[in-house]
């Protein structure tokens, strides 16, 4: 079993629509199992129209909780909250759940042991199934925290599955930048595609993500989405690749049945064999060399 993670600096530059076309190629010959690692805005979901077959939440950390029937209205506990999480009510000291960092000080401190740590639930993670194979995505909720926490539970659940269902490849959409969740995202992937575009930013959120990458020992290769928007932009990047000794596996054009087909929740290699499937094609063909090596 492979597994690929699918990259970009930064949102926007179509790091989804290539990783929906990537699986719609892989499904075509092996078996595929998907991942969503943007837990914070996932939307490989809206290409491949899963149908939900189960739903575990996820519990991101703790809160302080107090139990009223102990509280002595001390007040040592807003005393030690950094956070300002601790506020006084008519009703004596409560904590503000929005504000809470789980640090536990007030746990603590408190004579009175009325303070309790509990674990919050902090998003959800779902094993869905599409007719591309399984996809397993999460949401994170508004506010909450331990992105690379839930991308790890995210992928461990794509990996075992695969491990146990004997598939070829594991693809994960990965998420933007180059913080916790990316390199959550990284652990264990022998290849990493890195999409980017022929723009000033494209060329340095390129250089931050392969630095990532390649500080965890991944395997790296480049995808310029949109080229001939900016040909020279294009060849920079390409000169780029050239100096690092990086791959760069294909240059897809730009071309508006890109769009028609992710409005329509569809790969665009689903619905055309133009320009665009044609270097998908290629893509897949080189990434596949890749992994044998």
């Amino acid at each position: 079993m492979k597994q690929i993670l699918v990259l970009s600096g930064k949102g926007g530059t179509g790091k989804t629509s290539v990783t929906a076309a990537l699986a719609d190629l892989a499904s075509a010959e092996a078996s595929v199992v998907l991942a969503d690692a943007d837990v914070d805005a996932a939307n490989l979901e809206l290409v491949l129209q899963p149908e939900q077959e189960e739903t575990t939440p996820f519990q991101g950390g703790v809160k302080a909780v107090i139990d009223r029937d102990r509280c002595t209205n001390c007040g040592i506990c807003a005393d030690v909250c950094r956070f300002d999480a601790v506020v006084r009510t008519d009703e004596g000291y409560e904590i503000d759940p929005v504000a809470c960092e789980g640090c536990a000080a007030c746990h603590y401190q408190c004579p009175e042991d009325a303070i309790t740590m509990v674990p919050m639930q902090a998003g959800e993670w779902y094993r869905s199934r599409t007719r591309l194979g399984p996809l397993f995505h999460a949401r994170l909720f508004p506010g909450e925290e331990n992105s690379g926490k839930l991308v790890t539970t995210v992928k461990q659940h794509a990996n075992l599955w695969a491990i146990e269902n004997k598939a070829d490849y594991v693809l994960t959409d990965g998420p933007p930048g180059i913080g916790c969740p990316v390199i959550a995202a990284t652990s264990g992937t022998q290849l990493a595609l890195l999409v980017t575009e022929p723009t000033v930013s494209g060329l340095h959120d390129l250089v931050r993500i392969l630095d990532t990458v390649t500080h965890f020992g991944v395997k790296a290769a480049v995808v310029v989405n949109k080229w001939d928007l900016k040909p020279e932009r294009a060849d920079e990047i390409g000169a780029f690749c050239r100096e690092r000794g990086l791959s760069l596996v294909g240059r897809i054009p730009y071309d508006e049945v890109v769009t028609r087909a992710m409005v329509n929740g569809q790969p665009v290699t689903a619905v055309t064999d133009g320009p665009v499937t044609a270097e998908l094609h290629r893509i897949w063909r080189a990434m596949v060399s890749m992994l044998e090596d």
